[in-house]
This record gives C-alpha cells, structure tokens and sequence, in this order.
C-alpha cells in the first residue's frame, strides 16, 4: 500500500514537496513536515502547539469532540469503578493490566520506598511557616535529585524503572508533610500495611495521639480522583516533563518543572478557583446575575469549570466525578451541602443556556473536584498539590517513554523573529 501524503507548494518559488502522513490508532492523522526546512526553507509558525503533534505516545488518548479518554485503550470510565490507583498506575508504566502476582510485587515494590531521608525531612525547615504548598513541593521534588544520582544514568531500563517507583511511592509523604508542617504538627510517617490512598489520607490527616478512623466512602472518592488526573495526554505541565528530560536530565528534576508549571492557575489551579467562585455566590438565586456577567465581553469575570482547551463535549471525568461528590457529601454530611447544591444549580442552567451549548461549554472535572477535595478536609492551598500527587505518574510514564524513543533528541522549538534587522552598535557618547 502506498503511503499517503500532501502536497504543499510554496507559491513564491513554485517548488513542491510531499510530506508524508502519519495514521495513529487512534484520532487524526498528521503532517511529517520533518523535511519542510531542508525542502522549501520554511518553519512552520504554531502558537501554543494548538495544532502540532510533538511526539509519538502509546499512553493515553483523548477525543475532545467526542468526550473520549483512554488509558492505555482502557475508558476512563471503566478504570475509575474498577480499578485502583496502583493498578492504574503499572498499567499506565508498563502498558498492560497487571496479573494478580504482578500486582502485589508492584505494590509490595511501591511500600519500599515510601519513606523519606531523615536529610530530606530536614529541608523542610528551610520554607517559611505561610510558603506555598506549591513551592514547596516543587523544592522538595527538585531536591530528591540530590539523593539519587544513579537515576541520571537514563540509559539503564533498571534505574528509569527505579526512579518511577520512587516518584509513585514518596509524593503522598512529600504531600502530606507539606501539610503537616504547614499547620504545625507532627509528621506521620507512611504505612506498609495498609492500601496506597488510605496511607495517603493517614498521613494527612492523622495525629500520633489518637487512632486515625478511616472512612471507605472517603477513600474511593480520593482514589477516583487520583485516577481520573494520572495523564492527560500532552498537556502543558507534561510537555514540561518532556522538554526537560530531552535534554537528559535528572528525572525528579524533569517532574518538578512539570509541577512548576502546573502550579500556574490556567494548568492545576483551575479546581480552587471553583470553590472560590461558589463560595462567591452562595446561593443559587444569585447565578443568574453571574451568568450575566460572564455573557458580558465587558466584564473580566469568569465563570471557571466551565469549558477546556481538548473537550469539546462532556468531560468524561466530569460524569464520574458527579456521582461520587454527590455520595461523599451525603456520606459525610459536611457543612458544603449549599455548595453542592450551588454547583447542580449551575451546571442545570448552564446546560439549558443557548450561549453555552453552542460555545460547547460543558462541566469539566474542575467543576466538581474541588468539591470533594474540600469535603475532605484538605485546605485550597493544597488542591494542586494533590493534582500534581495524581499526575506524578502519568508525569514519569511520559518521561520513561521518551527515554526509550531510539531517536530522542533535545526538544528545540523554532520561533519567528519580529525584532530589529542587523545594525551597528553605537557608543554611548554618540547616542
């Protein structure tokens, strides 16, 4: 069969090139204008990669028109009631569902390495008392590549596998002894006998007094929502990751940039500014007003939760998450109720409204995942930090793919250059 292509003519010249198309299994097809600079001098000019395909990736796909996403050509939907956490984590590693053997190596793997340096717990003393949890998480991450140097040697399968356990195994206990330490009490340290979110919540939530009582509704909703953020696909935080690990770098120092650019409120910060625009509110009588304001192109206020950058229909994980904030407020009988009633009122009008549907602004997973976090205890300052624990993995399976790319090369985008033409320099007397 031959291989397609399309034909482009730079019409100043009138010289032509094929270039070739590549089919993926699934989704659109793309452009290999690899040769587009050796063959015509041209650059092809794609603000924000809106339209560029900058790797090849067997891990996870999205179809923003349909509301379509896959772990490893698993739904979304099926992984988040059936599955686990770990369990989605080795398959999102290693490309395959785990058997019941490969799954309790992996996490008897995973709970040897749980634990922090005594060296690395000390650093935490360095932050202010009221630092942000982000910065410190992107300290503390960073900081991990001074206790493992064998994980530079990228090119050893062994310590890349390595790098990737510990990454899974200590972000809960980063996570939890920002917290801890940012309200002043003691760290708890992790448990191997127990399962990886219930260890996560212990060691966020408990005190060395008293007997930590755990809660299996709470549990599933956090571990529902670890797994609909493992991977997103290429989205600007694990572009990040990619970028820096092109040019070999150490892996937790490649994962602390991702952090850091999720940390930016157009990436991770997008589900407390939801909470924030519901407390706002307040009550359902008031939307109509703020959905006025939001229509008017004169008025900066945002209306967040609403619409993404891929989806163009219901966010899949916004269905799931529905369900399971709507069972965790009533498990737990919190004082957010009128928020959660706020956020159905919303999402009703929003969803009957002209100007939404045909602008396809649907409910993301924003919408309702700040709403569990906050049912659960956990302060605003750390929903991203939470965020940035779910998409760890999905941050070093992208990494570890890459590595294994037999024609890596350091990433190097190209730009189009609007400043002055040459000239001369002047002294400063004659200026």
């Amino acid at each position: 069969m031959n291989q397609q292509t399309v034909t482009i003519t730079d019409n100043r010249t009138g010289k032509t090139m094929n270039c070739p198309i590549k089919t993926g299994t699934e989704g659109a097809s793309v452009i290999d204008g690899q040769a587009l600079y050796k063959e015509l001098g041209l650059f092809t000019l794609d603000p924000a990669f809106l339209t560029t395909a900058s790797c090849e990736s067997k891990i996870t796909f999205i179809d923003g028109e349909k509301g379509i996403l896959l772990y490893r050509g698993y739904p979304i939907e099926q992984l988040a009631e059936h599955s686990s956490y770990p369990e989605v984590c080795y398959l999102l590693l290693y490309g395959e569902l785990p058997t019941s053997d490969q799954m309790e190596d992996f996490k008897h793997t995973v709970c040897q390495h749980t634990l922090l340096h005594e060296g690395l717990v000390n650093f935490y003393k360095g932050f202010r008392h009221d630092a942000h949890p982000m910065a410190m998480l992107v300290g503390v991450v960073g900081a991990l590549s001074g206790y493992y140097p064998d994980a530079m040697d990228i090119s050893n399968p062994e310590h890349c596998n390595k790098s990737a356990i510990r990454l899974i195994a200590k972000m809960p206990t980063i996570a939890a002894n920002i917290h801890k330490y940012l309200i002043g009490q003691a760290y708890v340290y992790p448990r191997n006998d127990i399962s990886y979110v219930s260890n996560f919540m212990q060691m966020m939530f408990a005190v060395p007094s008293e007997t930590y009582q755990f809660n299996e509704i709470a549990n599933r909703a956090l571990e529902v929502m670890l797994i609909l953020h493992a991977d997103h696909e290429q989205n600007a935080s694990t572009s990040t990751v990619r970028l820096a690990g092109s040019s070999q770098a150490h892996p937790f120092s490649c994962v602390a940039g991702g952090i850091a650019t999720l940390w930016g409120p157009a990436h991770g910060g997008a589900n407390e500014a939801v909470i924030r625009l519901l407390q706002e509110i307040k009550t359902p009588k008031n939307i109509p007003e703020y959905i006025r304001r939001f229509k008017d192109k004169n008025d900066p206020m945002k209306l967040m939760g609403f619409g993404h950058r891929v989806y163009k229909n219901y966010d899949p994980r916004a269905k799931i998450i529905r369900k399971i904030c709507h069972n965790l407020l009533q498990e737990l009988g919190t004082q957010d109720q009128p928020l959660f009633e706020v956020a159905l009122e919303l999402e009703k009008i929003a969803l009957s409204d002209d100007y939404f549907i045909e602008r396809k602004l649907y409910p993301n997973v924003d919408f309702y995942s700040g709403l569990i976090l906050k049912a659960l205890g956990i302060p605003l300052n750390m929903f991203t930090v939470i965020f940035a624990v779910a998409r760890s993995v999905g941050w070093i399976a992208q990494w570890m793919e890459m590595t294994e790319d037999a024609n890596l090369k350091i990433g190097r985008p190209r730009q189009l250059y609007i400043g002055n033409k040459r000239r001369d320099y002047v002294p400063v007397a004659k200026r």
